[in-house]
């Protein structure tokens, strides 16, 4: 061996055990914030709980299935996927089975509505981890439809002139802050389940463009251009919506910078509003207002598939993602009912409205989100 031919062999080897110095470093970051949780607090544990409640529960509305339902499933299933729980994963698939007859189909609300038609999350979701042809065919139709012309009647009915939705978006496309996530996840599961990049083009078009137009300049963004106050879930859906695109979105896609610009932007603005005990707000940057676990959920979502990832920093957002979780967990009652969940809440330019909005036990608005931190918990990078 020449003198040029060993420093080539031992650079290659000095790069590679550099490598793994780097990915052992950043593994033991994951497991100082993401590990030796407190007796009971655990995301196998916690997610085992509230799974459990969500598979033995009633349908939360019995004439059809609404989008709430629908988040909580998702996260059940996919925690049960990732836990390697097939009891579960057959009973949480079993619970579909009466949909796909007549008598149950009922439930399946077809409405042109991003509300309804997020339903599709379910059994693409379900299609990924069984591989059965009839749960794409129905999860697909639903992203497919979303990307078709809306008849007249309907954009009257939703306020939606065709001249208004920029090409490329769905004509749902409404600006209103929730479908950052109704919209998105769709399409991002349809692109899980079948690899066609005309869904993920699609969600990284929508979400650029609602970010484009709706993120204030702290990072965060208003219930409504018309009511100009931070509420949690509201900007929570936004949240989860950019993290679960961003899991899936390549780094080189036209978008990806965009909307990473975008995520970090208010990542960064969610620790500074996060409270002492671990908390966000009813209204984020209003400290009066009461802690809400929704949104709390949906926050801790995000930071953790962050610093799982790799886009956040580990040292600044790993402490506020593990402060997250086991605030939140506290709040998760003996029936494994999450607590403090704010109800449905419209739009209302007032202050007063917000801070004194009634508070649910049980409601899967709340539910959901517990479900998908126990799964980013457990989720390895990039899955």
């Amino acid at each position: 061996m020449t003198v040029t031919e060993g420093l080539t062999r031992w650079l290659k080897s000095a790069a590679v055990a550099s490598l793994i110095l780097g990915a052992m470093s950043y593994a033991a970051g994951q497991q100082k914030y993401f590990t030796n949780w407190p007796d009971g607090t655990s995301p196998q544990e916690i997610g085992k709980r509230v799974a459990e409640r969500f598979v033995t529960s009633p349908h939360q509305d019995p004439q059809k299935i609404t989008y709430p339902e629908v988040c909580a499933w998702y996260g059940a299933l996919t925690f049960a996927q990732l836990s390697d729980d097939k009891d579960l994963s057959a009973r949480l698939i079993q619970r579909f089975e009466p949909l796909l007859l007549a008598s149950g189909s009922k439930l399946i609300h077809r409405e042109r509505h991003v509300d309804f038609e997020v339903f599709g999350v379910v059994p693409l979701e379900i299609h990924i981890e069984t591989k059965d042809p009839k749960y794409l065919e129905l999860g697909k139709s639903f992203a497919d439809t979303q990307w078709e012309s809306l008849p007249p009647q309907t954009l009257v009915r939703e306020g939606l002139p065709p001249e208004t939705v920029p090409p490329g978006l769905t004509p749902e496309t409404r600006f209103w802050i929730d479908d950052m996530y109704m919209i998105t996840i769709l399409q991002v599961q349809a692109f899980r389940a079948t690899r066609d990049p005309k869904y993920l083009d699609r969600a990284a078009l929508e979400m650029a463009a609602y970010l484009d137009k709706l993120q204030q300049p702290n990072g965060l963004f208003y219930h409504a251009p018309d009511v100009p106050f931070f509420w949690g879930r509201g900007d929570g859906w936004v949240a989860a919506g950019m993290a679960e695109l961003l899991r899936s979105l390549p780094q080189n896609h036209p978008k990806h910078a965009r909307i990473l610009e975008g995520y970090k932007k208010m990542m960064k603005a969610l620790v500074s509003f996060q409270g002492a005990d671990g908390m966000w707000r009813q209204l984020i940057d209003h400290p009066e207002a009461w802690p809400e676990t929704s949104s709390t959920g949906m926050f801790t979502f995000a930071l953790i598939t962050g610093v799982r990832n790799g886009w956040l920093d580990e040292e600044t957002y790993g402490p506020a993602a593990r402060k997250g979780w086991l605030a939140l967990v506290g709040y998760v009652d003996q029936n494994a009912d999450v607590t403090n969940i704010c109800v449905g809440t419209g739009k209302k330019n007032a202050l007063e409205y917000y801070l004194t909005r009634p508070r649910h036990t049980g409601d899967m608005h709340g539910q959901a989100p517990v479900l998908w931190c126990a799964s980013a918990l457990l989720r390895e990078a990039s899955h």
